[in-house]
């Protein structure tokens, strides 16, 4: 019994030490106070609110126009994870940086809270591109956007029509579309996806009728077992002090859940065909080596025209990179933007 105990508070002092090693560099919460940051809110083409945060490079020149970079959340997230990380840090090389909420998420408007519009959330970057353009600091010629995992799919998806984004780059970047079609290397069954319709479907009638709004995918609330390593990696970010937060207004029970009846809307959504059309603007996909999600960047890389570049970064998953500050590649950020903004 006494072996038992001792071999089991090893077993927990060993995987506590792993994880902690393992994160030893996540910062998601990082704040710089030599950055000004400033909460700030406009509306969409269709007059809806976006929430969003300003952050400006230290020490401006009135004289001087910036080149801007707008900064989309992982789906199911806020602005406060990881997008702020990312802004704060390109703010600090120099950028004027604006880090959104997308439609119907944390501060921006819309209704049902949580719904699914992929051409609304491309409209998200849009909107951004017109509040930047029209700051008297901004250089609106020289605008562009990172895309953070599904935000990543709605930046091409915004660029492919919105010609005053520069240059997009992507970073562990899901095909939010493929995912929900196929799910992870095309696992999902087309029986399991008439069904998964099916349910949504029938729950419309439900809500229709004023019944219970009903949520799907997401993160787990209670960490999973060992069978399921993508949704521990998510909830490990999701669920723990090192990325959990609860916009204002939400309830932590919805947190990343995106309601059953609109998440189907992705089945339509085809963000990687006609990708060509970008160029000659040019497009950065970065994914880490070990990320479940690789298989979207190279997809899209090999769909894309030039200028593109496919970054894979050396002992990274797909959650490594949205806050582990010691592999996230900021000075490839930094000089694909100074190339690509000029």
């Amino acid at each position: 019994m006494k072996r038992t105990i001792i071999l089991t508070a090893i077993f927990l002092f060993l995987a506590n030490a792993a994880k902690s090693y393992a994160q030893k560099d996540a910062d998601n919460f990082y704040k710089n106070p030599a950055i000004p940051t400033e909460s700030v809110s406009f509306q969409n083409l269709y007059k809806m609110k976006v929430g969003a945060a300003l952050f400006l490079p230290q020490d401006m020149k009135a004289d001087i126009k910036y080149p801007a970079i707008i900064v989309g959340h992982p789906m199911g997230a806020v602005k406060e994870q990881s997008a702020n990380l990312y802004a704060t840090k390109m703010a600090e090389r120099g950028f004027v940086t604006l880090s959104i909420d997308l439609t119907y998420w944390g501060e921006s408007g819309g209704e049902a809270r949580n719904a699914v519009s992929p051409d609304m959330y491309a409209e998200t970057f849009s909107a951004a591109v017109d509040f930047l353009g029209t700051r008297t600091f901004v250089d609106r010629e020289r605008i562009g956007a990172i895309g953070i995992c599904g935000s990543g799919s709605f930046a091409v998806s915004a660029a492919k029509i919105d010609p005053r984004l520069k240059a997009v780059a992507t970073v562990s970047m899901y095909d939010m579309g493929s995912a929900a079609r196929n799910g992870l290397k095309k696992a999902l069954m087309p029986e399991q996806r008439k069904q998964i319709l099916s349910e949504a479907a029938e729950q419309r009638y439900v809500e229709f009728q004023g019944g219970e709004v009903k949520y799907t995918g997401g993160t787990m609330h209670e960490r999973p077992d060992a069978s399921n390593p993508i949704q521990q990696e998510f909830y490990d970010f999701y669920r723990t002090e090192r990325g959990e937060y609860t916009p204002k207004g939400a309830s932590p029970e919805t947190t990343t859940h995106p309601t059953l009846t609109s998440n189907v809307k992705f089945m339509n959504f085809y963000p990687f065909n006609d990708i060509e059309t970008i160029s000659p603007r040019a497009l950065l996909f970065i994914t880490g080596d070990t990320a479940h999600s690789r298989e979207f960047s190279e997809d899209a890389y090999a769909r894309a025209a030039e200028p593109k570049e496919l970054y894979i970064v050396p002992g990274a998953g797909h959650v490594d990179l949205y806050d582990r500050t010691g592999l996230i590649p900021f000075d490839k950020l930094e000089d694909f933007f100074r190339k690509n903004l000029k």
